[in-house]
């Protein structure tokens, strides 16, 4: 009693509801941020009693529970793992290895949820056995289990046999996240950063992507988790708690309104960090990353987890930006207005046409003949006796005649003038 109550007086004064809130909502962002490709991550353990298929569980309940993605979880050690009844599974009525004599690349997840069984949160478990003692998953059932569920399932949570097994080889080098379960005691330290040593000697790019997480299995335990993290960290890992709790200790299913608070706040943290690392493996993420952004002015920067930031295309300042929507469309195709002359008015003319008897009708297509007028307009335009120039493209009026009696002369104009089509 002395000691909730010593534990309940250090989380009122050591922490705040803003910076707890603060802490949740980035866990939060961490877990939700999208995936180009379904994230498989492998959870393992140097042995057995280690809380490996606790942390899978959990993993996969705090998945399904921020996620609206569908989530798996696969159990890849039906001889010694527990994820089944960690899930609350009361009867199993297919594994990986009837589902790998079955599965089609062309199947959908509708096809394949009816050999999976359903667990809290919306998630969805494949067991790795029937319930039979001693059944191992062999190596080629695993990899055609993995690569048919992948582009289904946003997050797959792998439980894995105990290292250096076949499929926990297999796993760790395929996956995009490691979890490592250790029990927080100097023994479990101590072998767990040998199997770090022996993960980073086979790619260099396997220990910044795993996570070392501590389980404690007393609420008395002595080992001081700080060093340990340091200890266990080098070489790129993250190493994080997962406390004691009474509801994981018993066993059976899992419950999550049973978890105390500190375990519930653990194990947001443990998954955002896996879900981080398991996202920054995506091809080309850590180099946008590393550019720098240029916003549009006068518009600040939208941040999306998980997704790097798209610069707008640079324009040049010679070229006249296009116009967009349908008005300013119909504004570039009709054209601009012309001033009207006042009544009465005659442009200049160089000379006084000498009046010509009446001729035949010119041929077709024929450009009249005449100085071009004189202003802004680009194309060169007919000049009449008695009309001002136009814009290009619009009917002109023949001008009338210059005396009563004079006789019409006939319109020469070609009809890309506005002349009568033949």
């Amino acid at each position: 009693m002395a000691r909730r109550a010593g534990r309940a007086l250090r989380r009122v004064f050591a922490s705040s509801p803003a910076a707890e809130t603060a802490a949740v909502t980035q866990a939060a962002h961490a877990i939700q941020q999208p995936v180009a490709t379904g994230r498989q991550i492998a959870v393992s353990s140097i042995r057995g009693g280690a809380g490996k298929s606790t942390v899978a569980a959990l993993l996969a309940l705090t998945y399904a529970h921020y996620r609206s993605d569908p989530v798996l979880a696969v159990e890849a050690d039906p001889a010694l793992g527990t994820l089944p009844h960690r899930l609350g599974a009361r009867e199993v009525r297919w594994s990986g290895s009837d589902l790998a004599q079955i599965v089609d690349p062309a199947m959908l997840i509708t096809d394949l949820t009816g050999y999976l069984l359903p667990f809290a949160g919306g998630g969805w478990l494949l067991p790795g056995s029937q319930g039979a003692i001693g059944t191992r998953l062999d190596l080629d059932t695993y990899r055609i289990v993995m690569t048919s569920l992948r582009r289904h399932f946003a997050a797959t949570v792998v439980d894995c046999e105990t290292l250096p097994a076949e499929v926990a080889r297999t796993a760790l080098v395929t996956t995009q996240a490691r979890v490592v379960a250790t029990p927080a005691t100097p023994e479990g330290v101590a072998a767990t950063r040998a199997v770090l040593d022996w993960v980073g000697g086979l790619h260099s790019g396997l220990l910044p992507t795993t996570v070392v997480v501590l389980t404690h299995t007393s609420p008395d335990s002595a080992l001081d988790v700080r060093r340990a993290a340091e200890h266990l960290g080098a070489g790129g890992a993250a190493v994080l708690p997962l406390p004691y709790d009474r509801h994981l200790a018993a066993g059976g299913a899992i419950r999550t309104e049973l978890l105390g608070e500190r375990t519930r706040e653990a194990a947001a943290r443990i998954a955002a960090e896996v879900m981080d690392r398991a996202v920054s493996r995506e091809p080309g993420r850590q180099q946008q990353q590393r550019q720098t952004t240029v916003h549009p002015p006068g518009q600040p920067p939208v941040y999306v987890p998980g997704q790097a930031t798209v610069s707008p295309p640079p324009q040049d300042p010679q070229r006249a930006p296009a116009p967009a929507g349908p008005q300013a469309h119909a504004q570039q195709q009709q054209p601009q207005p012309q001033p009207q002359p006042a009544p009465g008015y005659h442009p200049p003319q160089a000379a006084p046409p000498a009046p010509a008897p009446p001729q035949g009708p010119a041929p077709q297509g024929t450009p009249p003949q005449g100085p071009p007028p004189q202003g802004p307009a680009t194309q060169p335009m007919p000049t009449m006796p008695v009309a001002p120039p136009q814009a290009a493209g619009t009917p002109q009026a023949a001008g009338p005649p210059e005396g009563p009696g004079a006789p019409t002369a006939p319109d020469q104009r070609s009809p890309f003038d506005g002349g009568p089509v033949p």
